[in-house]
């Protein structure tokens, strides 16, 4: 039998104390300039030429000048598999144009971003050039058809991104091909930065009553959200209504952006653009994507009214002369249950996942699952963009040094708000034998970690944490041979696996048991406390499915075959809503203006719904049991991890789960979630209370 290792170490006193990595996490990073003045200095991500900004420059060039030797050498008889050489473009752009694109968004200095921007539309130039290279597509495209490209699965990968383009059609029509591509680009920018965009109204529309609850400009009125959370119910509607009213520069934005997009596929010989997108994934085409969603939505009718009743109820119990529950009610009460069933505040919980205490969480299911560490490496003067980032090295007991994960985790002014991973430099096989390890960045934006004690993380933190480093160990587990297909580059669905996945370890009790303990005093979080932290996750959770199924039907109606004979995008919502959502439609708002993940995963919003229902088959399958097995663990990631995208989706999945991914299976499996989800949390709360 192996024992459990403890995570954290006794004194000679006996009393527990932090482990070195929760004891560098638990402890913000600064500057330390007469101590770095003393030492080598490098640049961003230790590479040499970015010691200043203008390393960019440098960097551009080198990248611009092997791209074109590598043409060349695809164009003219190559001795090598096609395959080889398109990936060794891919490697070459994507390290300038990864690393460009996170400079530009997180790094503090202005002539950092905008030396970044500039090598961004540089490395674009160099893509768009490759993409109606004729001779290139050719030479790749009779590899295939000889079969001497390699890799066949990664050769046609990249036909298809050349087919995108419409690089195989009449002049003509491949240059219209290329003005929709710059008007979509143009117009979901445009769009984007609309449905960000506060709502000014006159003071004289916001009910007097509840005016107290909005900023004030002058005469005006501003409205920057919702108010989801908000106590008054008076303030939550008229916050709702102002926000999310119809705005007729949005609505042309969002129809364009709709209508070139079906133009486009359909030049490229797709029936639809939800067609173009979903091919390679593993739903593979729109029909299945709305099978799925059908069964799924008659699936929900039921457990989701349930969730309404009782929020409708405690809508009663709060505000007698209110009968009907409204869309502005649910993440107000849903919140409400939540903090009423934990029986404590967020503040009572929170001192018990410090951030150094969740990292060696996080260590811990590592080394107990993967036999890997995440080791707290020091960086050399000039490595960071800011100085409160932490770098971890990651180690295989046996294989050793597997990557780097740099994780940018506390707020600052200019930083964007929004918790994501950026991969810097994809793994990938070199022709000499040895493993280009993988470089990704983890970016949250908490609070605290000053002197007055580490940050203290929200059971959402805590879950979002744990999201990300799921999709960072996806890049640091793989060992695909490309680095095309490395990691996340794979089909959307397939790359929210890992990180779903980790979400269900940071809501087991066997997991958060092992590190939930108080920053100050290290006694671990009460039981009653641990089982509440836990099932709470998942109270309301059929009509929050609901509402996810509404905005995936939502958005392949907007993208399927007869986006061109429909009417207004709300007429659109309006019909979904009533098909698909136990809550009515809100008369004179457009909520569909505010949804820019129209633009980002424009047909594909459906793929967190796909991920979850992946990630609860395997947890199911492999993890409920025995949530921390090595042999599961180890089987994750040499069936599934390690390929990255470099094996089909559908093919991958059905190996490692032995059925295959149907829409109905599919759509089973997050019903099945639903009811244990839901029977747990009344055994727990029926046996505590």
């Amino acid at each position: 039998m192996r024992f459990f290792k403890p995570i954290w170490v006794t004194s000679r006193k006996g009393v527990s104390t932090w482990s070195p990595l929760a004891t560098a996490f638990n402890t913000r990073p600064t500057h330390r300039p007469i101590f770095d003045s003393l030492r080598e200095r490098t640049g961003l991500f230790n590479k040499p030429e970015l010691t200043s900004f203008e390393g960019f420059y440098s960097l551009k060039e080198q990248a611009i000048a092997a791209t074109d030797r590598l043409i060349e050498e695809a164009v003219s008889s190559p001795s090598r598999p096609m395959v080889e050489i398109f990936d060794e473009l891919s490697d070459t752009l994507c390290k300038v144009a990864d690393l460009a694109e996170f400079v530009r968004i997180a790094h503090p200095q202005p002539h950092f971003a905008s030396a970044a921007e500039d090598a961004c539309i540089s490395v674009s130039g160099v893509v768009e050039k490759l993409n109606t290279h004729k001779g290139l597509y050719e030479a790749l495209r009779n590899s295939v058809q000889n079969d001497t490209s390699g890799d066949k699965h990664l050769a046609e990968l990249f036909l298809f991104d050349f087919e995108q383009s419409g690089i195989q059609l009449e002049e003509n029509t491949r240059r219209e091909v290329v003005a929709l591509n710059d008007l979509i680009l143009q117009t979901g920018q445009q769009f984007m930065a609309g449905a960000a965009k506060p709502r000014r109204v006159p003071r004289s529309v916001v009910p007097q009553n509840v005016r107290q609850f909005f900023s004030t400009e002058g005469d005006d009125v501003i409205v920057s959200g919702v108010y989801a959370e908000c106590g008054e119910a008076a303030a939550r509607e008229a916050a709702y209504r102002l926000y999310l009213a119809p705005d007729i520069r949005q609505e042309q934005l969002l129809t364009t952006t709709l209508q070139a997009r079906h133009r486009l596929a359909q030049l490229c010989g797709f029936d639809s653009y939800a067609d173009r997108a979903i091919k390679a994934s593993t739903m593979e085409t729109s029909s299945n994507v709305r099978e799925f969603l059908d069964i799924l939505s008659d699936n929900l009718h039921d457990r989701a009214n349930m969730d309404f009743e009782a929020m409708a109820k405690m809508k009663r119990q709060e505000s007698p002369y209110q009968n009907e529950l409204m869309c502005w009610d649910t993440p107000y009460f849903t919140h409400k249950a939540k903090t009423q069933l934990l029986n404590v505040a967020n503040t009572d919980f929170s001192p018990y996942f410090s951030l150094g205490g969740c990292m060696e969480g996080l260590n811990m299911l590592c080394q107990e699952l993967y036999g890997i560490s995440l080791k707290s490496e020091e960086m050399l003067p000039g490595e960071s963009w800011a100085p409160d980032v932490y770098k971890l090295a990651v180690v295989h007991e046996s294989e050793g040094l597997l990557g780097h994960i740099y994780c940018d985790l506390y707020e600052r002014a200019g930083k964007p708000h929004q918790d994501c991973h950026f991969t810097i430099q994809g793994g990938k096989l070199l022709p000499d034998g040895s493993y280009q390890n993988p470089i990704v960045v983890i970016m949250l934006s908490l609070s605290g970690g000053h002197r007055g004690g580490p940050a203290l993380l929200s059971a959402g933190a805590v879950d979002n944490l744990f999201h990300e480093t799921g999709h960072a160990l996806h890049s640091m587990l793989g060992r695909a041979r490309h680095q095309h297909v490395a990691g996340t580059r794979c089909a959307t669905d397939l790359a929210e696996l890992p990180s779903v996945l980790n979400e269900y370890f940071a809501s087991s009790p066997d997991v958060v048991r092992r590190f939930a303990r108080h920053f100050q005093t290290r006694e671990p979080m009460p039981e009653d406390m641990l089982q509440r932290f836990c099932a709470s996750k998942y109270l309301f959770g059929a009509s929050e499915m609901q509402l996810q199924v509404f905005y995936s039907v939502l958005d392949q109606l907007y993208h399927g075959a007869d986006v061109s004979q429909q009417q207004s995008t709300t007429q659109v919502l309006k019909g979904a809503q009533q098909q698909c959502y136990g809550l009515p439609y809100v008369e004179n708002t457009a909520w569909q203006h505010r949804f820019s993940h129209l633009i980002g995963y424009g047909a594909k919003y459906y793929s967190y719904l796909i991920s979850r229902a992946l990630a609860w088959s395997v947890w199911r399958q492999n993890f409920e049991a025995r949530p921390l097995s090595r042999s599961a663990g180890d089987r994750l990631r040499h069936a599934v991890l390690r390929h990255g995208g470099a094996i089909e989706p559908q093919i991958l999945l059905r190996d490692y789960l032995g059925t295959e991914m149907t829409p109905r299976a599919l759509a089973t499996a997050l019903t099945d979630e639903l009811d244990y989800h839901r029977d747990h949390i009344d055994s727990v709360f029926k046996t505590l209370d």
